[in-house]
This record gives C-alpha cells, structure tokens and sequence, in this order.
C-alpha cells in the first residue's frame, strides 16, 4: 500500500472512455511520473485523484481518504499546481499569495516561500509582467502554502526552455528531500528519467508499462548498440557471437545491435583472436524516449487530455 492507491480507475465522458481501469500505487517521499502523449488522459486521471472530477469507476485513497468523499479533509495535505490554471494578469503576486495563505488554517509564511524561489523582488510585480519560468515558480509557492504532504505538478514545465526547466527540477528535487511525496504529469522524456522513482505510461486512457525509468526501458526490448571502426570486413565473424543480432557495417563503420551487454566481451575477444585492428568503440544503452516511442501509440484523436 502506498500513500496513494489507484485500482481500477476509469472515467468516461459520455461514450469516450477517458481513463480505462487504471491501477497503481505511489510510495511516500517518492517522486512519481504519469506520463503519455497529449490526450493520453494524464491530467483526467490526476484530476480524480484530487477530487476534482468524480470517477466512473475505481477506488482511490490519498493519505488513507476518498479524495471525492473526504476532499475538504485533504485540502491542508494537498498542494496543486494544474496546468490549464490562469490567474488574472493583473494580480500581484504577493495579492495571490495572500489569497491562497487566507484558505487555510496553519499556511507557511509565503515570504519565505518567495525567497526561497528567487521571488521576493517580485512580490509586488503583476502575474502577467513575470517570465514563464517565474510564473511557474508562483505555482510552486501557491501549491505549497498549505505546507503539503502531497503535491501535485501537471505539465508543469511545458513552454520553459532548458535552463529554466533544469532550474525547476532542482526545486523539484528539494522538496523530495524535504520528505514531501510528488506526483507528476509529463511528456519530457528527459525529465521523467531525471525526477522520477517510478513512473506509469498511459496510451488511449490506459497503462501501457509501468515501474522504474529502467523497468521500462528493460520491457520495451530496445537493443544496445555497439559501435566501432575497423578496416577489415568481420559481419562474417561477427555473426557468430552468441547474443548479436543484426549487423550493419558501412565502410570502416560497424554497428552490432544486442539485448546483452557480454556481446561487448564477446566481440573484444574475437576481434583479438583474429586479430583485427579496430578503433573508436563505443556501446549506446537505449534510452527512456526509444522505450517511450515504442509503447505508446501516439495518435490518439478524439481523446481527453
């Protein structure tokens, strides 16, 4: 049992099944990934277990609560950030920080929030006068308010460029080691395998893989590629090697694509015993993208975000 439970999530929309018997389990101080193309049913599926949408069918806890029937209860616990949320342009931060802090009954002093977050020169700057990676800093500040033991980012880095998305997984990162529990909605592969201890690719609504960054990777069966130069043909002597599949080799270039790492050892090996001069070796592991690509269907029209 986890700090959150799913079984069996499901979510209709009249005849389109948004969210279709979706099962998994987050541990507590994890960090944990929902990921999946766009309308894959990520935020459907967050949106439930906040309490924000009523379920079809499934069961959820979150600290041991229905979040539908106990939502009011779990208010102090949970922090959200929600992508689709706007705040009025013309609202100062610190105004917006004053509303949120209001909402609850023991909120941390949001100063030290904003200082935290690089943002107490802009207390008095309007929302709309912020960057966009100031203003999804504001979303952390606003979703931690309560001092949460949960909180929740969805897309929280779409739109940012790559220096202000790597700053905000470094604030991601902090509140794990504060003991805090995350759970996240993306399609960054990059940030997936960064941020999260487990992770769960949902395609049309349902779980297509799920477990570790490497779990994953290991049950799409991407091969390794080993990669060298050599002035010699050795696709013959190569395709002996117990574990290779195929071979390509393109001049003095030679690729050997494996599901084992000992073909590496395997190759050395028969290379020196036929003495073959060779040069340049390298070995790519596949990543979680390659993985990502081959699971997950990404044309999915008609489908709910």
């Amino acid at each position: 049992m986890g700090i959150i439970n799913v079984s069996g999530l499901s979510k209709d929309y009249g005849s389109l099944r948004a969210v279709d018997n979706v099962s998994f389990a987050v541990s507590e101080g994890s960090i944990f990934g929902l990921l999946g193309p766009n309308g894959a049913g990520k935020t459907t599926t967050m949106e439930c277990m906040i309490g924000l949408k009523k379920r079809t069918a499934g069961q959820i806890t979150v600290l041991g609560l229905d979040p539908e029937r106990h939502r009011q209860k779990l208010f102090n616990d949970v922090g959200v950030q929600l992508q689709e949320t706007v705040y009025q342009s013309s609202a100062k931060v610190y105004e917006l920080c004053e509303l949120f802090a209001s909402m609850y009954t023991k909120p941390l002093d949001y100063h030290s929030l904003l200082e935290r977050f690089d943002l107490t020169e802009k207390a008095k700057r309007s929302v709309g006068s912020l960057s966009g990676g100031q203003r999804q800093k504001l979303a952390i500040v606003l979703a931690l308010i309560s001092n949460p033991k949960i909180v929740f980012l969805d897309e929280l880095t779409t739109g940012l460029d790559p220096g202000s998305r790597r700053e905000i997984w470094s604030y991601i990162k902090q509140l794990q080691n504060e003991g805090r529990t995350i759970v996240m909605t993306t399609h960054y592969m990059e940030e997936a395998s960064f941020l999260c201890d487990q992770i769960c690719l949902i395609s049309q609504g349902a779980i297509v893989a799920a477990g570790t960054v490497d779990e994953v990777i290991a049950e799409a069966q991407i091969d390794l590629v080993i990669a060298f130069e050599t002035d010699s043909d050795v696709r013959l002597l190569l395709s002996a090697l117990p574990h290779s599949g195929q071979i390509v080799q393109q001049d003095s270039l030679v690729h050997v694509y494996t599901h084992s790492e000992q073909t590496l050892t395997d190759l050395v090996l028969a290379l020196h015993e036929a003495q073959v001069a060779y040069r340049k070796i390298t070995i790519t592991y596949p990543q979680l993208e390659e993985a990502f690509l081959k699971l997950v269907n990404p044309a999915q029209k008609g489908a709910v975000s």
